[in-house]
C-alpha cells in the first residue's frame, strides 16, 4: 500500500496557501496529462510585452480550484445543499477545464489540430483520465457538459462570472504587472448566493461585479488584445503553416515526434482517438519553441524569417485603427514587399495581412450576472446597475489592424 501523503498544501502567490484534501484530487494533479500544463504557458505571447508573464496553466488550474473550493464554502454557509460528492465534482471539473489547451494556449488554437477548440480535447482527456480512475469523474464530467440538473453548478464552471475568469482575471494582471486588471475576487466568492437555481450576487456586491466587468474590458485592451501579442501570435500561427505547407511538401523538418505528427497530419474531433490524444499530451510550449530556435536557419525563406521574428523579438509592426482596412493598402505593401523579398504574391501572404479584434466585457444576450436584490427579485446586472458605462460594457468594441514587416516603414501610408 502506497505511503504517499496525498494531502498537500501549496504556495500560491496569489491566494497564499491552497489545500490539497482529497486524494483524488492529488492523483489527478500528479497524472502526466495535468503535469504538462506546467509546460502550456496561461498568455500566449504576451512575454514579449510583459516579461513577468510567464505563468502556466497549471498555476491557472490549481488557483481556479482553490477559489471554487472558498465558494463552495461560502454558499454551504448561506444554506445552500451541496453533497460531499458533488463538491468534489466541482473542484475536479474546474480543474480540469483547461487541460486540452495546446502549446501558447490560445495562440495556437486550430492551428495544432484542425478545428477543434480547447474545451472538446479537455472533455477527450477527462474521459480519458474517467477510465483510467473507474469512473469517478462522472459526475465533474456531466457538470462540466451542462447535463446536471443543478443549472448553478455549470454557472461556477462557466458563465461570465465563473471561477475561471476570477483566477485569470487576478493571476495574469498580477504576473504581467497590468493593475488595472486586478479585481477583489475575495469580495466576489462572498457576495454569492444560489436563488431559484441560479447563481446570483447578492445586491451589495454590485459594485465589485462592476469593477470586475471593468477590469476584464481593461485586461483585453491592454493585455490580451495588445497590438504587440496580437502581431507574435499571428506570426507563431503563420510559423505552423508554412511548417505544415513544407512537410507535406516531403520536406523533413527538425522538431520533436509530437509536433512532427501533428504537422504531418490533418487533425480534426473525428481523428482524435485514443493514440492522437496520447500524442497531443506530449505536446507543449517546448517542442514548438525548440523547433523555431532551429527553423530560424532554415533554407526556406519564409520559415526562417519568420521563426526569426519570434526568437529575437523583430516582431512586424501593426497598426490598429476604427475602419476596416482597404483591399488596396495591402495590395500596395505586398507589391512592394515582393521587391524587397524576392517573393511572390502568394508568399507575401506570410507577411502582410489584416484582420480585426474584438472587446466586449460583458454579454447581455448571453448568460446575464443575476443580481439578487434585497426584495427578493432578481435583476440583469446592467438594468440593476446605476453606472451608465456598464450598458456601454455590453457593447463590442472591434478595431481593425494591418500587419507588415519593418522593412515597409516608409513605404506604408496608412
Amino acid at each position: 500500500m502506497s505511503e504517499i501523503n496525498k494531502l498537500k498544501i501549496l504556495n500560491d502567490p496569489i491566494y497564499g496557501f491552497i489545500s490539497i484534501t482529497n486524494p483524488l484530487v492529488y492523483d489527478l494533479i500528479q497524472h502526466p496529462y495535468f503535469q504538462r500544463l506546467r509546460r502550456i504557458s496561461q498568455m500566449g505571447m504576451s512575454y514579449l510585452v510583459y516579461p513577468g508573464a510567464h505563468h502556466t496553466r497549471f498555476h491557472h488550474a490549481l488557483g481556479c480550484m482553490h477559489i471554487m473550493q472558498k465558494t463552495i464554502q461560502v454558499l454551504k454557509f448561506k444554506g445552500i445543499a451541496i453533497s460531499d460528492e458533488e463538491e468534489n465534482a466541482l473542484s475536479i471539473a474546474i480543474l480540469l477545464h483547461d487541460i486540452g489547451h495546446g502549446p501558447f494556449s490560445h495562440a495556437m488554437e486550430h492551428s495544432i489540430v484542425e478545428r477543434v477548440n480547447h474545451e472538446a480535447i479537455s472533455l477527450r482527456f477527462m474521459d480519458k483520465l474517467n477510465e483510467e480512475f473507474d469512473g469517478k469523474l462522472s459526475l465533474a464530467i456531466k457538470i462540466f457538459k451542462g447535463e446536471y440538473h443543478r443549472k448553478f453548478m455549470l454557472q461556477l464552471i462557466s458563465s461570465q462570472m465563473d471561477m475561471d475568469r476570477m483566477d485569470y482575471l487576478k493571476r495574469d494582471s498580477f504576473y504581467s504587472g497590468v493593475a488595472e486588471g486586478n479585481i477583489n475576487s475575495e469580495r466576489l466568492i462572498q457576495m454569492m448566493n444560489v436563488y431559484n437555481d441560479i447563481l446570483v450576487i447578492e445586491e451589495k456586491g454590485i459594485y465589485s461585479v462592476e469593477k470586475f466587468l471593468v477590469a476584464r474590458r481593461l485586461m483585453y485592451w491592454q493585455a490580451y488584445l495588445h497590438k504587440t501579442s496580437v502581431a507574435a501570435e499571428m506570426i507563431l500561427t503563420k510559423i505552423l503553416k508554412r511548417a505544415k505547407e513544407l512537410t507535406q511538401k516531403g520536406e523533413i523538418l527538425l522538431c520533436s515526434k509530437p509536433l512532427q505528427f501533428f504537422l504531418q497530419q490533418k487533425i480534426e474531433l473525428d481523428d482524435f482517438n485514443d493514440q492522437v490524444l496520447e500524442t497531443f499530451s506530449r505536446l507543449d510550449d517546448f517542442d514548438v519553441m525548440s523547433a523555431i530556435k532551429e527553423w530560424q536557419y532554415h533554407d526556406d525563406f519564409i520559415l526562417g524569417e519568420l521563426s526569426r521574428m519570434i526568437i529575437n523579438r523583430d516582431l512586424p509592426k501593426i497598426r490598429l485603427r476604427s475602419e476596416k482596412v482597404e483591399k488596396k493598402t495591402v495590395e500596395n505593401l505586398k507589391a512592394e514587399l515582393m521587391k524587397v523579398y524576392n517573393i511572390n504574391e502568394k508568399e507575401t501572404d506570410y507577411f502582410v495581412f489584416k484582420g480585426k479584434i474584438k472587446n466586449q466585457a460583458y454579454n447581455k444576450s448571453g448568460e446575464p450576472i443575476h443580481i439578487l436584490k434585497k426584495d427578493r427579485t432578481v435583476e440583469e446586472v446592467a438594468a440593476a446597475s446605476d453606472q451608465l458605462n456598464l450598458k456601454a460594457l455590453s457593447k463590442p468594441v472591434t478595431k481593425y489592424y494591418i500587419c507588415f514587416p519593418k522593412v515597409l516603414l516608409e513605404k506604408a501610408v496608412i
